[in-house]
């Protein structure tokens, strides 16, 4: 069983369980899904941009990620109807937290100036989304051989009814958010 997984089973639930008092252990929110995107508008010039960003996408996450295509046509991008214009990956289950576990521990301590996640990154529903810069900030990349820097999205889809319940759960999991005044 993954570390995180366990943690959660443990410890998470029965703390919240007691802050928010619910009635029983099934009431307590979880996390169902990470959603992993990466837009690859450069890959319309060069497809050359979409491979080494399908490979660094499969290395990081475990998984093959699913290529999508351009709704519409932008010209002023160069972008015509069904273009490959980006990757992405759902994460469940024990790749869920195995990843959630690599990202909190290793790739977020990596990032240059880091200080801190922004709490602000809830839509209002308990999910929390929350941006990279660089893919070179995960162990499994080797810095040497990344042609170009690549940013990508983390969207962390959660069962929990409000911003303020999605917090304590993805703080307790261990997710460095800046400290507010209401901390």
């Amino acid at each position: 069983m993954a570390r995180l997984k366990d943690l959660y089973k443990t410890k998470i639930t029965s703390d919240l369980q007691q802050k928010y008092s619910y009635g029983s252990s099934m009431a307590v929110p979880k996390l169902e899904k990470i959603v992993v995107s990466m837009g690859v508008g450069k890959a319309v010039q060069d497809k050359k941009f979409m491979d080494n960003a399908f490979k660094d996408m499969t290395v990081i996450t475990g998984q093959k990620p699913k290529v999508c295509l351009a709704k519409r046509s932008v010209s002023n991008f160069k972008v015509r109807q069904g273009d490959k214009t980006g990757l992405k990956v759902t994460l469940r289950s024990e790749r869920m937290y195995e990843f959630l576990d690599r990202l909190i521990n290793l790739a977020i301590p990596r990032v240059k100036d880091f200080r801190g996640l922004n709490p602000k990154g809830f839509d209002g529903r308990g999910n929390y989304s929350m941006g990279m810069d660089e893919q070179s900030a995960f162990p499994e990349i080797d810095p040497s051989r990344i042609e170009t820097q690549q940013g990508m999205n983390i969207t962390f889809v959660t069962t929990a009814n409000t911003d303020n319940e999605a917090y304590e759960m993805l703080k307790l999991f261990g997710m460095p958010f800046k400290t507010t005044e209401q901390d």
